[in-house]
């Protein structure tokens, strides 16, 4: 169903809305502002994009999973993916995941939607210990040579 959708239904609504507004505001303009959702949409898509990675390697130093970090690039390379794709409802939405505002609420819904758990894994630093943790089975080595 969702591949139904995404090659169907949305090229779909993506003509008829641009045959509207280039009906209201004419070929040209229409075909204007659909580059220039794109351009406008790469250059914030770049200035987000760095701030995350920024972000991101702040957490890193801190010892901490940068997790909303790895969630917004995601976000971001979808709202990429959309804006690049002409027409006016893509845009909307890719613009809509620009928004940081946005991107805590989608955060939010999807956090209640699915659990996480961690394996309990722990992070030392590097230097700090020499401890190595594992999992080990002693085997008895008559068992292994018997022919």
């Amino acid at each position: 169903m969702p591949f139904f959708i995404i090659f169907l239904i949305i090229p779909l609504v993506e003509i008829a809305v641009f045959m509207m507004v280039g009906d209201i505001i004419g070929l040209g303009w229409t075909l204007f502002f659909a580059f220039f959702t794109a351009i406008l949409g790469g250059a914030i898509i770049r200035h987000q994009g760095l701030q995350a990675l920024a972000s991101a390697q702040g957490d890193m130093r801190e010892n901490r999973l940068p997790v909303k970090e790895i969630f917004d690039g995601f976000c971001l390379v979808a709202a990429g993916a959309t804006l690049i794709t002409p027409g006016f409802v893509t845009d909307t939405i890719g613009f809509i995941l620009l928004v940081p505002a946005a991107r805590n609420a989608v955060r939010g819904i999807m956090s209640k939607s699915f659990k996480f758990e961690t394996t309990g894994a722990q992070t030392y630093r590097a230097g700090t210990t020499n401890v190595i943790e594992g999992e080990y089975e002693r085997v008895n080595d008559q068992d292994n040579n018997k022919t």
